[in-house]
């Protein structure tokens, strides 16, 4: 429908002019009463006789309450303002609550008006025509009413103004409650960024300093406005323009790096920068957001976490060093005191023997006998001392070794050699199953490993037994890096005490009272092939020196049907190595 098929051609010109007077009003932003305001007076300029007035719709408590009214009286406006919804509140009231325009031609005998009949009459109201005000939703905001002081009924004409300036105020009230929730979103942004503990700032197009905030001013120690990010913030490793390119350049969302505040009088800080991009319509950078955590809390709560870390790791080492140190000045103790009393019977043989022969006037048999006994005696202390010092390097890592390629067989040979007495003494055969391998030891040394394992085997094992030295397939698990020889050192005895094997390499270590290896014993005292004395230094010994010549010793098996130890020996790594030395 044309504009000058809804109203006569003569008001057009001034409909016009009042609409457009009212959108520029909407435009400015005008605070809603005043732009009510204008809306109600120009519709009263264009009806004589009408008295118009705008009530807002408190949707949550039902209520009207009032927007503008310019010509009606003070008294009947505060009347009315708060009132409830409802069939039977006015045309306004009822209007609101239906949805749907009322006209009541005579408020005095109209039924919607029972209740405010007085406050009318009051006011020099005679009838009210109330149009509600559709929000966006398409649900009531508010009622626009149109009152005379007369029994009235609209025209065609009226009616068309007022569905034009209903719409007007739709319009002017949905644009008032859009700026509205801008200003207040707009403030909630002033103080989350002015009030925010961390330092925020605002770049143009160009990376200058728009706008910010006090937290990064009072970091900066400086205004910033106007300034260059570049002259403020110093990146670490690469420059901020080249940071800045990346978020323009890849479309990322955002950008995070560490760097330092420059700052004139002191010195610089240490922060953590996240910069985003807010783009225009045509995708050009716009804004730059930027955000700067300073991060000297942060590293002193970290400094603080590793001092404590190192104090606590220091505090460890130190009490287990404390812990090493009573341990060994332990074991040192139950060395000495077992030295001294493995030492005690030989010399007490010296010394008896000694007494004797300058005592008495012995035979010459006799005489050699003691002389014997004594040297036996000699010989065993000074082995023990030998023993004792070997392990006193072997602890402080300045045991000498001469390392070189060496046949297995020979030196196994020249070991069983040695025993054969102690061996015969027994009745235990000794033999070998060995390969012609070639390790890389110290012969001295390795011959002294076989004689204590040959000799702890004999002396350990059954009474007309067998100890065997055989060598076996090295293990392939774990792929060693240089190549290895196995050899087992094995008896027929009844085998290490459960109890005492953890101990085994332990000088001097003794199996429990109770164990099921001793119960065997006689009245007359431990039989052979039982642990119920001390293992001496023997295994203790050979087991440093194979550590120190780079190869190992365990216990193998043991049960009740004997025991082997294993012994895992370093094999030449070149063919040189493997020239035996004459």
């Amino acid at each position: 429908m044309s504009l000058d098929q809804e109203v006569p051609l003569d008001d057009a010109p001034v409909l016009l002019d009042r609409q457009a007077e009212v959108l520029e009003l909407i435009a400015r932003a005008a605070p809603l009463p005043e732009v009510l305001a204008e809306i109600l007076s120009s519709l009263e300029h264009l009806m004589p006789g009408a008295h118009c007035s705008v009530l807002l719709l408190d949707r949550e408590h039902r209520t009207l309450h009032h927007g503008a009214a310019p010509s009606l009286p003070q008294s009947y406006v505060a009347a009315i303002d708060g009132m409830a919804i409802g069939e039977r509140a006015g045309s306004c009231g009822t209007a609101a609550s239906i949805n749907a325009a009322v006209v009541a031609m005579d408020v005095l005998t109209d039924h919607r008006w029972v209740d405010f009949r007085d406050i009318a009459a009051a006011a020099g109201v005679r009838s009210c025509w109330s149009t509600p005000i559709e929000g966006r939703d398409g649900l009531p905001v508010g009622t626009f009413a149109v009152y005379h002081q007369e029994p009235h009924r609209p025209t065609p004409r009226e009616q068309r103004l007022v569905d034009r300036f209903t719409h007007l105020t739709s319009v002017a009230i949905d644009h008032a409650g859009l700026v509205a929730d801008l200003v207040e979103s707009e403030e909630r942004f002033r103080r989350s960024f002015d009030d925010n503990s961390l330092g925020m700032a605002i770049l143009g197009p160009d990376r200058t300093i728009a706008t910010s905030n006090t937290a990064l001013t009072a970091l900066c120690s400086r205004e910033l406005g106007g300034a260059r990010l570049a002259d403020v913030l110093r990146p670490k490793g690469r420059s901020l323009d080249s940071w800045l390119d990346d978020l323009s350049r890849n479309r990322a969302r955002t950008v995070a790096f560490e760097a330092h505040v420059r700052r004139a009088d002191h010195p610089d800080v240490e922060v953590e920068v996240t910069v985003s991009l807010l783009r225009s319509r045509d995708g050009a950078p716009a804004q730059y957001v930027v955000n700067v955590l300073d991060l000297t809390e942060r590293r002193a709560v970290e400094q603080e976490r590793r001092t404590v870390e190192r104090e606590r790791r220091a505090r460890s080492e130190a009490e287990a060093a404390q812990r090493t140190a009573e341990e060994l000045s332990h074991a040192k103790s139950e060395l000495l005191a077992a030295v001294g009393h493995e030492a005690r019977t030989p010399i007490q043989a010296i010394v008896g023997f000694a007494e004797l022969l300058g005592t008495m006037d012995l035979g010459e048999d006799r005489r050699r006998e003691a002389l014997a006994h004594i040297d036996a005696a000699a010989n065993h202390v000074m082995d023990l001392l030998a023993d004792v010092l070997d392990l006193s390097r072997l602890e402080a890592n300045a045991l000498p070794l001469a390392l070189e390629p060496v046949r297995l067989r020979d030196v196994v040979e020249e070991a069983l050699a040695m025993l054969a007495g102690a061996a015969s003494r027994r009745e235990v055969g000794l033999g070998h199953d060995l390969a012609d391998e070639v390790v890389r030891v110290d012969r001295r040394r390795l011959r002294q490993v076989f004689v204590n394992l040959v000799t702890n085997a004999i002396r350990h094992g059954s009474a007309g037994g067998h100890v065997r030295v055989c060598t076996e397939p090295a293990p392939r698990e774990g792929q060693p890096q240089e190549p290895r020889v196995l050899v087992s050192v094995v008896d027929d005895g009844p085998g290490i005490p459960a109890d005492l094997l953890p101990r085994i390499f332990t000088p001097f270590a003794r199996a429990d009272p109770g164990s099921p290896t001793l119960d065997a014993r006689t009245e007359a005292g431990p039989p052979h092939g039982t642990y119920d004395e001390s293992i001496g230094l023997g295994l203790g010994l050979a087991h440093g020196l194979m550590r120190a010549m780079g190869g190992d010793l365990t216990v193998g098996e043991s049960g009740p049907s004997g025991t082997s130890m294993r012994l895992m020996l370093p094999a030449p790594i070149s063919l040189q190595d493997n020239e035996l030395r004459p």
